[in-house]
């Protein structure tokens, strides 16, 4: 794929520091292999700089790849789509976490 295409579809993302989209000026590329690029993003708007690693092909039908086993994947891709009301029941448990994974989980902190 040329390149410029490449820097075409990195102006559709936004920089996680602030939100604005990339122009096609703040797309550096690395290198590449195959249909992986490599990537250096530096917002023109608050100066962050990101590595970025992005598959790019034109197939209209990417292969999945997931490390599910078949029962959990079919588990998955059967079950409903998540509702505003899940969405508002983790927003919900979520303000009040304390980031404690283990404690959640059940393990005991070494």
């Amino acid at each position: 794929m040329e390149e410029r295409i490449v820097k075409q579809l990195m102006t559709s993302v936004k920089c996680t520091g602030c939100g604005q989209k990339y122009e096609m000026r703040d797309v550096k590329i690395i290198g590449n292999h195959g249909d992986l690029y490599f990537l250096q993003v530096t917002c023109s708007a608050c100066h962050s700089r990101y590595m970025i690693t992005a598959v790019v092909n034109d197939k209209k039908n990417a292969d999945i790849v997931s490390d599910l086993m078949d029962e959990e994947f079919t588990k998955f891709n059967q079950a409903a789509a998540p509702n505003t009301n899940d969405v508002l029941d983790m927003y919900a448990y979520l303000k009040d976490f304390d980031g404690d994974f283990s404690g959640l989980f059940g393990y005991k902190k070494v």
